[in-house]
């Protein structure tokens, strides 16, 4: 019984053992250490991938945002800009939860000198702790080493990222690029965007603008998650962009009777973001060639693969630079486009 006992548990240690030092080694979402060249890497969940880049990898600029910046390549920015960069996007994303996980990478990184941010244009009227997620894998984040058993004896690392991993690697298969990681690859026109809308020929009546509620809340959303942050971080410049949505979305806020709160709430966040001196706030919504054409979307709100690469000759050129000196013009200019711009015809005559 005694030798039966002792085998047993030498038999349950060794097993441990070999769990803990095989996570360890290959470390899917690399929460010990950087990338080994002899591991290859799925890159696959952000929520669990993206702090592990952060901690880990060799870098001095971040591309973050939402889907909306998930086909940024960082070998173009790199190329572009003369910069090291990693790509950390979150899919579906309030402002708060990135926010966070740039003030996460700031802290560790003090080579971190350049952001590059898709600001969700539809993302400015909202609360400033909007978050549609949760079972975030909280114990990657922090800096509590006993939690790490939620990492090393969890199911879903092992079937989602150190098998996988482990298969990649005797297969001989290479890494997912920085460049691949969370890129998307959906048919773009006329035809994919209008299957996704679904239009009211009736207009609701416009609403003349921001309750103070909806004010308050605005500038509470902008100042927590953006200014606190860049502030925070003055060595380090802050490239943000409003993300240029297709004709068919300004159509939707016309229908709904949204589009003069939307150009108030976009006056609040420049305001307030112009005040930042080590932000660069960037505004493409005055490229109509770009907006109005079908074949650059997969729906209302997203754009192709090439428009971010585009996006990011833009910011290096300057093109769409929004400053104290000509915003209230900018601002005007694209108020008068998209309410009178003839959206019936356009709809029915792409």
């Amino acid at each position: 019984m005694r030798k039966w006992f002792i085998g047993c548990l030498s038999a349950i240690i060794a097993i441990t053992v070999a769990m803990v030092v095989t996570v360890w080694v290959i470390d899917p979402y690399f929460h010990f250490h950087k990338p080994f060249p002899f591991v290859s890497y799925r890159l696959y969940d952000e929520r669990y991938t993206n702090d592990g880049i952060s901690r880990h990898f060799e870098y001095d600029t971040i591309i973050t945002g939402t889907s909306m910046a998930q086909n940024f390549k960082p070998s173009e920015l790199d190329r572009i800009f003369g910069v090291t960069s990693v790509k950390e996007t979150f899919s579906g994303a309030g402002f708060k939860e990135l926010s966070e996980n740039l003030d996460r990478a700031l802290r560790r990184n003090d080579d971190l000198k350049m952001v590059i941010w898709s600001v969700d244009f539809n993302a400015i009227i909202r609360d400033k702790d909007y978050d549609i997620y949760s079972g975030y894998p909280e114990y990657l984040y922090d800096d509590n080493p006993f939690n790490d058993t939620c990492y090393i004896f969890n199911k879903t690392v092992w079937y989602e990222g150190v098998i996988p991993n482990l298969t990649m690697t005797v297969l001989g298969h290479e890494s997912t690029t920085l460049d691949a990681y969370s890129a998307w690859d959906k048919e773009l026109g006329y035809e994919h965007v209008m299957a996704g809308y679904d239009r009211w020929e009736e207009r609701a009546e416009m609403r003349p603008g921001l309750s103070a509620e909806e004010k308050e809340m605005v500038e509470e959303n902008i100042r927590q998650n953006f200014v606190e942050l860049v502030n925070q971080y003055p060595d380090t410049t802050f490239y943000l962009f409003y993300t240029p949505y297709s004709i068919c979305w300004w159509d939707y806020m016309n229908q709904e009777g949204l589009m003069l709160q939307q150009f108030e709430a976009e006056r609040i966040m420049t305001e307030l973001l112009l005040q930042c001196p080590n932000v660069r706030l960037y505004n493409f919504n005055d490229q109509y060639d770009m907006i109005t054409n079908f074949d650059n979307y997969r729906d209302r709100e997203h754009y192709g693969a090439h428009i971010n690469s585009q996006i990011l000759e833009w910011l290096a050129q300057g093109e769409g630079l929004v400053t104290l000196d000509n915003y209230e013009e900018l601002l005007e200019k694209e108020r008068s486009f998209y309410l009178n711009y003839n959206y019936e015809e356009k709809l029915k005559n792409p």
